[in-house]
């Protein structure tokens, strides 16, 4: 290994050819950080499909792998090792696993390996997390909704990624009289709500026709003063886009449509804190964290990720599903390498996979034969060469 974990150009660059990392000058470069847990597991498998794709249209990527998160922590001291931070800055995209584990529990909350990731985001300037709930996804998972409710699903959460209480200034101290007081700061800004909205925007006018474009923007208008500047400002940007609808819902109000009329969303635009919860909620549609997908889009080198996290509990063991991380190659194809069509063969070879049957343990139902990782990798490799 080198430093901080990196392996070398020969181990990484799977791709061949010549030159750095083995491949041909100008080819695209895709830093790999799987993490922690079961995130090796499911970036190997999202790596292969990439391949798979790439070779399909006559590309070609160069992969290199550095470490993130726990196993940064305990190879270089650091979540987000110099080394692994400059590799991303240098990449076309990056494409990450998950971080995080009770292993580093104890650890101070600004070394544990979340913070890792927070900070790739804020330094590549990744303020726009894109969290599809594709409707082929809802429609053969395990939802706990009722079958009809998932007719016509297909949502998209667009959720602020470097502002709000995430990042806001924050305190813990004790009292004089005993205890203690502790408090997070829910701190947006003008510009900060203003370019995330119009990702937002510009998302809806690519997923449906005139006439049925709409976003609806999430917030606590009614109690919180920095949602009543979010709500202001983004009635002032969809001026710009009068072909797509706009409606305002308070966060309780959506978290219970969500579960009531699914189908009546197309892009829900979220501050974090609220992205975070809601983005998990609108996964439970689709009956596991395990299918679905994420881009954090922003910067100069967006990354690519599966909103699932670590699950140290099944990592090693062969049965993590790597659906997720298959359809973030997808978006990567779509949103970093520019080429529509080779997303669009993975999330078809997908849907297929599903179509037929295959199925991981936390997708099938009651007496369902349950794939291993390599198995529903291989039924998706298949369904790329049909």
């Amino acid at each position: 290994m080198g430093p901080a974990g990196e392996r070398s150009s020969s181990e990484t660059a799977r791709a061949g050819g010549s030159g750095p990392g083995g491949s041909q000058a100008g080819e695209p470069a895709v830093l790999l950080l799987p993490g922690d847990g079961i995130g090796p597991e499911v970036v190997e498998a999202a790596r292969r499909v990439l391949e798979a794709a790439a070779h399909a249209h006559g590309l070609r990527i160069r992969f290199d792998e550095v470490l993130i998160g726990g196993a940064a922590i305990d190879q270089a001291g650091d979540p987000l090792p110099e080394a692994t931070l400059e590799k991303a800055r240098r990449a076309r995209a990056v494409l990450l696993g998950a971080v995080g584990g009770p292993a580093w529990d104890d650890l101070p909350v600004d070394r544990r390996p979340e913070k890792g990731l927070l900070r790739l985001r804020q330094a590549l300037g990744l303020f726009a997390n894109i969290r599809p709930l594709p409707g082929f996804v809802a429609a053969y998972g395990r939802s706990p909704l009722k079958p009809e409710l998932l007719r016509g699903v297909d949502l998209v959460v667009v959720r602020e990624l470097t502002g709000g209480l995430y990042y806001g200034p924050r305190a813990r101290r004790a009292l004089e009289e005993g205890g203690e007081e502790a408090y997070d700061t829910l701190l947006y800004r003008t510009h900060e709500i203003e370019r995330v909205a119009r990702v937002a925007f510009d998302l809806a006018r690519t997923r449906r026709p005139v006439g049925q474009r709409r976003v609806a923007s999430i917030d606590k208008a009614n109690v919180l003063t920095s949602s009543q500047l979010w709500r202001e400002t983004v009635r002032r940007v969809a001026a710009d886009y009068p072909d797509v609808t706009l409606e305002h819902l308070y966060v309780d109000n959506a978290a219970m449509q969500l579960v009531r009329d699914p189908g009546r969303f197309d892009v829900l635009l979220t501050g974090n804190l609220f992205g975070d919860i809601l983005s998990d909620e609108a996964a439970a549609l689709a009956g596991s964290l395990g299918v679905l997908p994420s881009a954090s889009l922003g910067g100069p080198v967006p990354l690519f990720e599966p909103v699932h996290g670590s699950a140290p509990d099944l990592a090693g063991r062969g049965v993590a599903n790597p659906v997720g991380t298959i359809l973030s190659a997808a978006l990567l194809f779509r949103y970093a390498l520019g080429h529509e069509a080779a997303a669009a063969m993975i999330e078809r070879a997908v849907e297929q996979a599903l179509a037929d049957g295959a199925r991981t343990a936390d997708l099938a139902g009651e007496g369902e034969g349950a794939l291993a990782t390599e198995e529903m990798t291989a039924a998706i490799l298949e369904r790329l060469r049909v």
